[in-house]
């Protein structure tokens, strides 16, 4: 469930990313069909949706996610004082086009500190 007063990301920016993915996994398919000389594309692409300003708070940056994720917080190392301004930044993860997780990577001050990924990987 999701928490009204964490961050999140737009939905617009998120389904033009899912729609990129999706053009991109059509293009693939209808120029070469699957053989064993393409055994390495799995389908698999992470792409990109947007990054937000967070605020870390106790120790930790929480989101709302999309996809029915819901709120998450994630860890932040001690080194990074509360009150730090951080960026998350939000990949779609897709199989064919189909968006099947998301993956998310905080960082502050240039430094990436924290990535999770939620549903399937990428």
């Amino acid at each position: 469930m999701a928490n009204n007063s964490y961050p999140e990301f737009d939905s617009k920016r998120i389904n033009q990313s899912i729609e990129a993915a999706h053009q991109s996994a059509q293009a693939r398919m209808s120029k070469a069909p699957l053989s064993h000389e393409t055994p390495l594309q799995d389908g698999s692409l992470k792409i990109a949706a947007q990054c937000i300003s967070v605020t870390v708070e106790n120790g930790q940056v929480c989101l709302n996610l999309p996809f029915g994720i819901g709120s998450v917080c994630l860890p932040i190392p001690p080194w990074v004082p509360n009150g730090s301004v951080a960026q998350a930044c939000l990949d779609i993860c897709t199989k064919w086009g189909i968006p099947c997780g998301v993956s998310v990577t905080v960082s502050v001050a240039g430094v990436n500190v924290v990535q999770q990924g939620f549903g399937c990987s990428c």
